[in-house]
């Protein structure tokens, strides 16, 4: 009884640490938009109570998602990975892989949401082309992860074809195709691939199985963009349509509960169509080959339903109270004559609003792990919320003028690729597994609603101006991160050059002093 009451209060202490990390997350980006709601873009009241709401469920949704990633994602994430490294012939994790990354990208309720914005296709035709996409990536993911393929040779050749690939889309279906890498990665599966990475290389002792834990996200990011824009080239769809949603008209704080709690359901089915595939296939692993004992298998259940729980409130209060308020900033902020303070103020929130995102903080942990602590998770955080701001920036600045998305996206990719052949590799792994991770439910539910209220005050056009925020915050920190890196090696070798010159006086004086 003491032993199980010590186990209790554990778990309350580190529930209590994550809502406090939550908190801190938060925290700026509520005050922020309290600043400018009483300041340049005044809100109603009502958009105002539901995103105060909506922050209150984001810090506690936040807090318990974490907690139950530690608990159930990452250990069982590691298990299959490790046994999976195990198995003799290879091609039963590649295949595995393959039914894994169809399964759960077929859940993720952002598809689903993808699909609706492009009428010309049938829904079904998309959620089985990206599902297929990410789950041929996945194979490859894990394929170069045994027979140790260069990450970065993959990621030439294959932005190399995505790019070949945008050249016959029609030009309005670019943006949403690019934005799909980052919607189809989501906060339930991100945690678990990149904890099977870790799992996959653990049993390797060679100096590079740090470097290759790394990655996986990143390939699995290119597979819906890849199949997104393939449909494109076959269907030739005029564009890819999107009708912004309807405020709802709150007049009381009751009016705002009774929002909240009429999408509480909707989620609590969605989240568990994202989770019941990986209960399945932990219940499934177990079965086969006995890897959990009773005490962690049970740790892990309890881990799971956190997990569910915290993201059925977070992703209540991000589409509930967030989105409103992000889409009624941007059309007052885009309504007037200095609209050009769309970027500054985009870049701010851009800057504070990725430490919101539930998979950094799972990432940035696993980083430090691996690394040994070379790579902190509060650089890591610094080097994401440059990238989100200078992304955010750059999209708005797009929304003003029009400019289209791949005058930035080529440039940036191959700036990107280009630095692979100069950083760590372990940095590269990392870079382009952050591009997966910023671009969550946050960039979905807060930016982009911001992008679009704000394009359709300017007069520009939603289809090429405002879709494409989420492809501009995956790539920003594919160079951020990476520059991070460069400057890390830098450093080394500047003090490693240092300690030579050091020794080699050191040595003169030796010798000076022998003659």
């Amino acid at each position: 009884m003491q032993n199980f009451n010590r186990k209790v209060f554990d778990l309350r202490k580190q529930l209590r640490e994550k809502i406090f990390e939550s908190l801190a997350s938060v925290l700026p980006i509520t005050a922020i938009v309290l600043v400018l709601s009483i300041t340049v873009a005044p809100v109603e009241a009502g958009t105002l109570v539901l995103f105060l709401f909506g922050a209150l469920l984001l810090i506690f949704g936040m807090g318990v998602f974490t907690l139950g990633a530690d608990l159930a994602m990452t250990p069982m994430g590691e298990g299959m990975g490790i046994e999976m490294s195990k198995s003799k012939r290879v091609i039963w994790p590649i295949l595995i892989s393959f039914v894994f990354g169809v399964i759960i990208t077929m859940a993720e309720s952002d598809l689903q949401v993808l699909a609706e914005q492009v009428p010309a296709i049938p829904n079904m035709v998309i959620v089985l082309a990206v599902a297929a996409g990410v789950g041929i990536f996945m194979m490859l993911a894990i394929a170069r992860m045994f027979y140790q393929i260069p990450l970065n040779v993959l990621l030439f050749i294959f932005y190399g074809i995505v790019f070949l690939a945008a050249v016959f889309t029609p030009s309005s279906f670019i943006p949403v195709s690019f934005d799909s890498g980052g919607v189809t990665t989501g906060p339930v599966t991100v945690p678990f691939i990149m904890s099977m990475g870790v799992g996959l290389a653990a049993l390797r002792s060679d100096r590079h199985s740090g470097e290759d834990s790394f990655g996986l996200v990143a390939l699995c990011s290119i597979g819906p963009v890849l199949a997104v824009l393939i449909l494109g080239i076959f269907y030739q769809p005029d564009s890819a349509s999107f009708e912004m949603a309807e405020a709802a008209q709150i007049h009381t704080t009751a009016d705002a509960t009774r929002e909240f709690l009429l999408a509480f359901p909707d989620y609590l089915k969605e989240v568990a169509v994202a989770i019941l595939p990986i209960a399945g296939m932990l219940f499934l692993f177990q079965l086969l080959t006995g890897r959990f004992r009773k005490r962690k298998l049970l740790k892990i259940t309890g881990g799971l339903f956190y997990t569910y729980m915290g993201l059925v409130l977070f992703l209540t209060g991000v589409n509930v109270g967030f989105m409103p308020a992000g889409q009624f900033l941007g059309a007052a902020i885009g309504a007037r004559e200095d609209n050009y303070l769309l970027i500054p103020i985009g870049m701010l929130m851009g800057y504070f609003i990725v430490a919101a995102e539930p998979a950094v903080h799972v990432l940035t942990r696993q980083v430090e792990e691996v690394s040994n602590g070379s790579i902190t998770a509060g650089s890591m955080k610094t080097g994401l919320s440059v990238g989100v701001a200078v992304s955010v920036g750059i999209s708005i600045l797009r929304i003003l003028t029009g400019i289209p998305i791949l005058y930035f996206l080529v440039p940036g990719y191959l700036l990107s690729l280009l630095l692979t052949f100069f950083v760590p590799k372990i940095y590269t792994g990392i870079a382009f597994d952050s591009g997966g991770v910023a671009s969550g439910p946050m960039t979905a539910a807060f930016l982009l609603p911001f992008a679009m209220g704000a394009c359709t005050a300017a007069g520009g056009n939603i289809l090429t101006d405002a879709f494409g925020v989420v492809a501009m915050v995956a790539m920003t920190p594919l160079v951020t991160i990476q520059v991070l890196g460069l400057a890390s090696e830098l450093r080394r070798h500047a003090r490693t050059r240092y300690l030579k010159t050091q020794f080699e006086q050191i040595e003169d004086i030796v010798l000076y002093f022998d003659d």
